[in-house]
């Protein structure tokens, strides 16, 4: 067991340590999931479903939806 100053020093690296896995606990999977969150920009018009680019919208359009009209945003991509 430790005595005195290396105690003192033992305690003060415990502590080091906490303080570190604090601040990297900031980036965990709620952060992840908002970010993920902010990046699904588009919408499609039918089932309210989010994507992330208009290549992907436009997919999802032909083979999710393909009875229903094209979009406008979507005929020039």
């Amino acid at each position: 067991m430790a005595r005195g100053h290396q105690k003192i020093q033992s305690q003060q690296k415990a502590q080091e340590k906490a303080a570190k896995m604090k601040k990297q606990q900031g980036h965990g999977l709620s952060d992840q999931m908002k970010a993920a969150q902010k990046a699904l920009v588009f919408s499609c018009a039918v089932c309210k479903s989010q994507m992330p680019d208009p290549k992907t919208y436009k997919q999802h359009f032909e083979n999710k939806h393909p009875k229903s009209e094209m979009p406008a945003e979507l005929a020039d991509v």
